[in-house]
């Protein structure tokens, strides 16, 4: 009896790659929970994004009205865009099931724990965003 199974690519998939970190949240915030998510966006933003001219150090999310929104994320102007360009720091909607969203992103609102941005990839030619519910830390524990 032979073996059936799917063969393993030599090479990762061009359309699975992380584009952004945010290298500082795991200093500043010590991570309690991690779910990934979607985001909503225009053409002209997922070329930029594409090209890694994307930031998140600044970048948190908040619930308003039972949607999760994004805020302070930085994505460069497209310059072959021209006229149809995006604003570069508009609040942007994030993708989650309304499940996901009770459970998830309501505890922050409920006890002082903040929603963060932690990477920006591709998934099969979509943009995800991981976003992590964490807590603040004090000076004297971001030395560990």
């Amino acid at each position: 009896m032979g073996k059936k199974g799917k063969k393993k690519a030599s090479k990762e998939d061009p359309n699975s790659r992380t584009v952004c970190q945010n290298r500082k949240a795991r200093h500043n915030y010590e991570i309690l929970d991690t779910l990934d998510c979607g985001i909503m966006l225009a053409g002209s933003e997922v070329k930029s994004i594409r090209a890694n001219k994307i930031s998140i150090e600044e970048a948190f999310a908040r619930v308003q009205d039972g949607e999760v929104w994004l805020f302070n994320c930085d994505i460069a102007l497209y310059p072959q865009a021209n006229t149809m360009n995006h604003q570069t720091r508009r609040p942007r909607k994030l993708l989650m099931k309304k499940a996901e969203i009770r459970k998830f992103a309501e505890r922050s609102e409920n006890s002082s724990l903040t929603l963060i941005p932690l990477t920006v990839y591709f998934t099969r030619g979509l943009v995800k965003v991981k976003l992590g519910i964490a807590k603040g830390r004090k000076l004297h524990d971001k030395r560990e």
